[in-house]
């Protein structure tokens, strides 16, 4: 785990670094640039040297933040090499943009639970493959053996089993619920047989949303809890409309309007479109 320094640097990076790229900066330019600017005293510019070396060698920035996987997490690097692909969809600035968000949230008091949903909504609303996906957020430092554990039965039930109902069996409203049903009838309040994941608040999150579309139930995350939201493509602004632009089209309009009116007289005389008919500039 790194420090709330790194974190804040590290937002700081990857915020810088799309910035740059929006501006058509080369990208080994912009790392050099932003290598001077982010705080000497972490270790993002020894980080950001050899991402450097790497871009200059084979061209990415995946292969080196595996290759320090004691700084980058495995889950950013997924995030740049979905990125990077060369028949993906998923553009460079949203990725750096989950980074910077994600990178924010680590500096602050980030908890399990909102960096596996903010990252699980990542993965779903890019459409990112879920089985490298959730392997690559199971192998973060920040989850014991037992989320692991859970993250990889995830990764097997998704699609079979929504996620609302594998958070409420792992969470403390579940097991409330059974000890409330057992009491009713005069049993034994039930033992949880398997590591509690979620508290409360998740779990009746969770209940409310079984059955529905998951992306209502991160919504409600978000707004009950405070989690992450994970940032959504832009969509284009459509284009100004110049004088210049304006008066082309007027002329398109004006020409489209003599032709109908020569067709209505009696026809298009073509042979004023011949070039031999077109009348030459006088060359003095």
């Amino acid at each position: 785990m790194l420090n709330r320094e790194e974190f804040v640097e590290q937002a700081h990076f990857f915020r810088a670094f799309a910035g740059r790229m929006a501006e058509g900066v080369a990208a080994q330019e912009a790392l050099r640039l932003i290598a001077e600017e982010v705080l000497a005293t972490t270790k993002l510019p020894m980080a950001i040297d050899y991402l450097v070396g790497e871009l200059k060698l084979v061209g990415t920035l995946s292969t080196a933040m595996a290759r320090i996987s004691h700084y980058f997490t495995p889950f950013q690097t997924f995030v740049i090499s979905a990125a990077e692909e060369e028949e993906g969809r998923f553009d460079m600035r949203i990725a750096l943009d989950i980074l910077e968000k994600e990178a924010a949230y680590r500096g602050e008091d980030a908890t399990p639970e909102g960096l596996f949903f903010y990252r699980f909504e990542c993965l779903s609303r890019n459409r990112l493959d879920y089985s490298k996906g959730l392997t690559s957020i199971a192998a973060d430092s920040v989850f014991d053996d037992a989320w692991r554990e859970w993250i990889t039965t995830v990764s097997r039930q998704v699609g079979f089993i929504d996620l609302a109902d594998l958070v409420y069996i792992r969470s403390e409203e579940y097991w409330r619920l059974e000890s409330r049903a057992a009491a009713a009838v005069g049993r034994e309040p039930p033992l949880p047989d398997r590591p509690i994941l979620f508290g409360s608040r998740e779990g009746r999150i969770a209940r409310a949303n079984r059955g529905k579309d998951p992306l209502f139930f991160f919504s409600a995350l978000q707004r009950q809890l405070s989690y992450p939201v994970v940032p959504r493509p832009k969509r284009p602004a459509p284009a100004e409309e110049t004088p210049a632009l304006l008066a082309r089209r007027i002329e398109r309009l004006e020409m489209r309007v003599k032709l109908l009116e020569e067709e209505s007289r009696g026809g298009i005389d073509l042979a004023k479109f011949d070039p031999k008919n077109i009348p030459q500039p006088f060359d003095g």
